[in-house]
């Protein structure tokens, strides 16, 4: 069994899904494992993690709507608002979705569906600098 560590840095602008599917599928790549687990994890409070249709744009418009509508701004009862009016429903938004996902490994590759992609879910209005930690368990 081997064990591989390494950490992605993903620039956001503003709200939305950053794909990083090529940055992870390249770092798993170079570990030469061909059968195990990855874990992707992202270091934030106020971004999150998800594997989504990679296919048609209008699923993560849907999706980025469907959390502004369900976690609006400027809500009269957060007190956390040091940020800005978007600081506690990023929060939240974090909390509803993941910080950390798990993929099989299998063939050298990591097994995601056909239509399916890794992305950086930003909840911040501004740019960010996103930390990703990856951890590789395999032979």
């Amino acid at each position: 069994m081997r064990q591989a560590q390494g950490d992605l840095r993903i620039s956001t602008r503003g709200k939305g899904f950053y794909d990083i599917t090529r940055d992870v599928r390249k770092w798993l790549a170079a570990q030469g494992i061909e059968s195990g687990l990855l874990t992707v994890f992202i270091r934030h409070t106020s971004a999150s993690l998800t594997i989504q249709e990679n296919a048609d744009p209008d699923v993560r418009r849907d999706l980025g709507e469907f959390f502004e509508r369900l976690v609006p701004e400027n809500a009269p009862w957060f007190r956390h608002t040091t940020e800005g009016a978007d600081d506690m429903p990023s929060h939240i938004r974090s909390v509803l979705t993941s910080t950390q996902i798990s993929i099989p490994v299998r063939a050298g590759g990591m097994g995601l569906g056909t239509w399916q992609a890794i992305y950086v879910f930003e909840h911040r209005a501004e740019e960010q600098s996103r930390h990703i930690l990856l951890h590789l368990l395999g032979g």
